[in-house]
């Protein structure tokens, strides 16, 4: 019997894990979840007879090594800082290594390591990025096979709430990592665009922000997401004019984020002391006290009338309450995320959706085309989540293909070789995680 080794029982690991205990019996694999919190490791696995649950501080690195040297494939879902320590593990231990998070410099470091030792680390394999890289790429490749010559290419993708339960004005609800969401785009945006390289800083990124199309839902807006140049050389698409990989909001989102941005409220870089300090006080840090009421000098403030859409989003959030935070030493952003989480939070019955298009421009016979592809994935309530299908199920997807010995691939890589995405992308669409295409 196969050992896997999941490390991380999050929002994002409850399909993954449904996948690999309903797969266990015919796969005969076996499943060890390890995680801070037993208690929710045990909710997730239920009493599955293929399943372990395990408690551990990831930095006891006796615990943490016993465990991968007893394994044959690990799945981290554990906040991206702390995969290092799994990584140097598998290295040291030559185990592959499957993850969504985004390569880091200090994985990088590794490749000829990696490659040496015969064991293939592939990151980025999960929605954003994952399932954007794969699709792109069988896009891409299709256009070229085809004689295409690409010119224009654009990716945007967002978890988001779906409409019947888009009800607060934020149009936005809490799916995914709430401190990930506070400090999205804080590293400001690098992209392509008309042949001429853009760089956007983190205080303008969330400002005027433009809007797309998507079929069956109407507009939604987008700001660019961190250094989409870097992914011209992986998708082989050096000479483009415009490359950009970006993320989707309801309009509304992003004109409320921007004022939050603007008062200083996603600040991550020092402390402050909350035990007296009431949610009026923090949010008006910077604000003058010249007009009759909070409202009216947050609205002067920040360029806004008192009864705007905007200053509603702040009332919703609790900005304009008296009573004390009291959360201990905190930096601005840990207390917005305290707040994010709890009056952003998805409702028992909530449904979030995940929405993904490319638009590709390029010319083939000396005819010019622009094409869309696009995806909208539902969730089935507020724990079986759309973010959490997507995310989850193309890493036990690839841990089934790896464990079958039907992917041999080596080295450090992210998904995109027809070798991986073909057969991924083929199980997902079993899942209802499918793409539609238009031509203009």
């Amino acid at each position: 019997m196969k050992n896997i080794l999941l490390f991380g029982a999050g929002k994002s690991a409850t399909s993954l894990i449904d996948y690999l205990l309903t797969n266990a019996p015919r796969q005969k694999w076996h499943v060890t979840v390890a995680d801070h919190d037993l208690a929710l490791v045990k909710s997730k696995i239920g009493k599955s007879y293929y399943a372990t649950a395990t408690s551990f501080d990831i930095k006891e690195q006796d615990a943490r090594q016993q465990l991968i040297q007893e394994t044959d494939l690990v799945i981290s879902l554990l906040p991206p800082p702390l995969h290092i320590f799994v990584a140097k593990d598998c290295l040291q231990f030559k185990k592959n290594l499957l993850t969504a998070s985004y390569i880091d410099p200090a994985v990088k470091a590794l490749q000829k390591e990696i490659e040496d030792a015969g064991i293939l680390f592939l990151y980025e394999m999960g929605l954003d990025p994952g399932i954007d890289h794969m699709s792109a790429m069988k896009l891409i490749h299709s256009i070229e096979k085809k004689g295409g010559q690409i010119f224009s290419f654009k990716s945007y993708c967002g978890g988001l709430i779906s409409p019947e339960n888009n009800d607060n004005p934020w149009q936005y609800k809490v799916t995914w990592n709430a401190r990930n969401i506070v400090l999205a785009g804080n590293s400001g945006a690098i992209f392509k665009e008309k042949g001429k390289v853009k760089e956007v800083a983190y205080d303008q990124l969330f400002d005027h922000n433009k809007t797309i199309q998507i079929p069956g839902l109407g507009k939604l807006a987008y700001y660019p997401n961190r250094d989409s140049m870097g992914y011209m050389e992986s998708y082989n698409l050096h000479d483009l004019s415009t490359f950009m990989r970006a993320t989707l909001r309801f309009p509304d989102f992003c004109e409320g984020w921007n004022a939050l941005i603007k008062l200083g409220l996603t600040d991550d870089s020092k402390k402050i002391d909350t035990t007296q300090l009431t949610y009026n006080n923090w949010a008006g840090q910077h604000v003058d006290t010249h007009e009759s009421s909070p409202e009216e000098n947050m609205a002067q403030y920040l360029g806004v009338s008192s009864k705007s859409k905007v200053i509603r989003q702040l009332k919703y959030l609790g900005l304009f309450n008296t009573e004390i935070i009291n959360l201990g030493e905190q930096t601005n952003a840990g207390i917005l995320q305290n707040l994010v989480e709890q009056k952003l939070k998805m409702e028992p019955t909530d449904k979030d959706m995940v929405v993904m298009m490319h638009e590709l421009e390029f010319e083939r016979r000396n005819m010019a085309t622009r094409m869309h592809s696009y995806m909208i994935c539902l969730g089935d309530d507020n724990v079986h989540t759309a973010m959490a299908k997507t995310v989850g199920l193309p890493l036990g997807i690839m841990a089934k293909l790896l464990l079958q010995e039907k992917i041999t691939l080596k080295g450090l890589h992210i998904p995109i070789l027809p070798e991986i995405y073909n057969p991924v992308l083929k199980e997902l669409e079993e899942y209802d995680i499918r793409f539609e295409e238009s031509f203009e």
